[in-house]
C-alpha cells in the first residue's frame, strides 16, 4: 500500500491513479484519512510504486503545482 499526502486535487488525483497503470503497476484506491489517500498496487516494489504515481501526478497540468509527498505504508 501507498499513501499519498494531498491537501487539493484530491478526487483527481484517485481518478488518475485507479486509471493508471506502468511498468506493469496499478493502483486501486482504498481509503482517506484527511488529506491523505491510501491505495493498494499490484507490486511489492512499494518504493518504485510511490515513484510511478508522484511522477503521474506531476505531469498533469493540475499537479505539476501541487505540494504532495507520495511514500510506502510499510
Amino acid at each position: 500500500m501507498i499513501e499519498i499526502t494531498l491537501p487539493m486535487q484530491q478526487d483527481k488525483a484517485i481518478e488518475l491513479l485507479n486509471a493508471h497503470q506502468e511498468e506493469g503497476v496499478s493502483f486501486t484506491f482504498k481509503e482517506k484519512k484527511g488529506i491523505k489517500l491510501y491505495f493498494e498496487t499490484t507490486t511489492e516494489d512499494l518504493d518504485q510504486a510511490a515513484k510511478i504515481a508522484k511522477s503521474a501526478i506531476k505531469a498533469q497540468p493540475w499537479g505539476a503545482v501541487l505540494y504532495f509527498q507520495a511514500a510506502p505504508v510499510k
